[in-house]
Parts: C-alpha cells; structure tokens; sequence
C-alpha cells in the first residue's frame, strides 16, 4: 500500500520509550518533514525503569527512586537532541510521564481516565496519520500503547486519521497491508546518527538496537479483528490456576483469574469471550500471570477481539 504524504500530513508518533520513535519511525518522521507537514511525538514514558546501563554507566549497583528520576531526565535529553537530528523542534516531544514497565496496569487501574487524556492528545495535534506500536509486539508497554490508542481514536470525533503500526520486538502481525516507505541514503544516516544520541541505551545495547534501526523500515495498516471473540491461546490445565485475563474495551478494563473468567469452550478445544461488547468499537483481551519476573516480555499479550 501507498501513503501519500504532503504537506497537509500531520503525523503523530507514539512511543512508549526515548529511542522507540527513532528505531521506528526515523525516515517517517523525515518523509513528512521535507513534504512540510508537521510532526508531534506521544511519549508514554521517560524509561527510567531500565536499572542495568544505569548500572553500567554510573558503576552503582543499586538503583533507588531519585537515581531513577535522574536517569529518566537524562533519556527525556536524549531523545530532544535525537528528535533535533531529525529535524524536529523541543516543542513536538508530548511526555505522559507513564511508569516504565507500567502502562498495562495503569490501563487496568484507570482505562477512562487514560482515553480521555489520549483524545485529548490527538484532539490537539489532529493527526492525519498515526504511527503506533504493533499490538503482537512482545514488549507489555508497547502493546498496552496500541490498546490505548485504539480506544482513543474510536472515542474521538472528526475524521479518523490513518493508522499504521509499526514493530520493535517480536513477529509481526498478519493482519494489515504493508506499507513501505521509499528512503534515501542520507535519511538512513540521519536516522542512525540520531540513533546514537540515545547513549545511554547504546551504551550496553548499541548492537541490537543498531540492527533495529539498520532494518528497513515499514508499518501496517490496522485493521479491526473479525469480532469472533475467540481467544488465540490455549494454555495447558497446569498454567490456568495462575493465568488472568483482561478485556478492555470503551467501557473500561475488567480482569478476572482465568477459573473466573467468562470462558466457554469450542468444540474445536480454543476458548469464545461469552461477555457481551459494553460499547462499540475494538474491543482486546490480554491473558498474563501477575507473578514477578526477571522477564520483561510477554508471553501470551493482547489480542483484539
């Protein structure tokens, strides 16, 4: 599929962490500036919960909340100076200030709440294309990302921008048009150099997310599931005294032990949601386990219903 991007494109970002609009959305950004359109970056979160370059950097081995805080001031820096080699002012970068590693609960504490900060967001910037995190990428922060902007693009008025998901961590999903963007030698050098203002993250990582960037860069189409409501996972009889499940939806986020949950069984042995749709619009369940973990990527995730 083709995007036409002009002057009249305005392209909103949403990044869970500094880094991500880069690594993702690098050459999109670039695409649009050089077409005149206008950019603006969503930041979900300052990720200040990332204790183990800290350790690195600062040769410390614990880390308590003010060095958190401080870490987290110098990755907001960062990304400034990596949004300036893109060619974007200070004033685009739109912090939320989120918990690191935090958003999914803070979706289950307080989805309305949430949504209506996020309508307001896109009420502002009124964008004509939305980039946002994959709903099958692995990592917990990025994929609540594209729970909440689902839910807040179908709760705003206007037209309904264009939205195209993109994936840092994990396989892609097979729903959705690929869309690629023609890029130029000199916007894949500008992306990797403002790649390297991210220091703090290249410090211990620098190859991995070199490899992210160094990817050719592309997106899907989003496009809604078929309102089935069966569930993509099957766990063993083992697991299930630990699982939980949440749907989220416009109504808000309910969760419930999986023994609990409102389950039926197909014949063919997948799991149906018998829980009506409260409201219109997308409606996601994640399936996870509230135990801790040195393990910061999902197993199971979400899945739209």
């Amino acid at each position: 599929m083709r995007v036409t991007i002009d002057a009249r494109t305005r392209l909103l970002v949403i990044a869970p962490h500094p880094d991500d609009e880069t690594i993702a959305a690098g050459e999109l950004i670039q695409h649009v500036r050089s077409a005149g359109g206008t950019v603006d970056i969503l930041l979900l979160t300052p990720g200040d919960n990332n204790p183990w370059p800290q350790r690195w950097l600062e040769r410390r081995l614990w880390v308590g909340p003010a060095d958190r805080r401080r870490w987290g001031l110098r990755r907001r820096q960062e990304v400034g100076r990596a949004l300036a080699r893109l060619g974007l002012p200070e004033e685009a970068l739109h912090p939320l200030e989120l918990p690191d590693l935090g958003v999914t609960t803070q979706l289950r504490e307080d989805l309305p709440g949430l949504v209506r900060a996020w309508s307001a967001q896109l009420a502002r910037c009124r964008p004509t294309v939305v980039a946002l995190p994959s709903l099958a990428d692995g990592h917990p922060d990025h994929s609540a990302a594209h729970v909440l902007a689902r839910l807040a693009v179908a709760e705003g008025a206007g037209e309904t921008p264009l939205l195209l998901s993109y994936l840092v961590h994990g396989r892609p999903e097979a729903r959705g048009e690929p869309v690629a963007l023609a890029s130029t030698a000199t916007m894949h050098d500008t992306k990797l150099a403002a790649l390297e203002e991210h220091r703090s993250q290249m410090a211990l990582s620098g190859g991995r997310m070199r490899r992210l960037a160094d990817r050719p860069e592309g997106f899907r189409t989003v496009e809604a599931a078929d309102g089935s409501g069966v569930l993509p996972w099957q766990p063993s009889a083992a697991m299930r005294p630990w699982l939980k499940l949440t749907v989220a939806d416009g109504a808000g986020a309910r969760t419930w032990p999986w023994s609990r949950a409102p389950l039926a069984r197909e014949p063919s042995g997948s799991w149906r949601l018998t829980e009506r749709p409260r409201t219109a619009g997308p409606r996601f369940a994640k399936l996870h386990v509230d135990l801790p973990s040195l393990w910061i990527f999902d197993h199971w995730g979400w899945c739209e219903l």
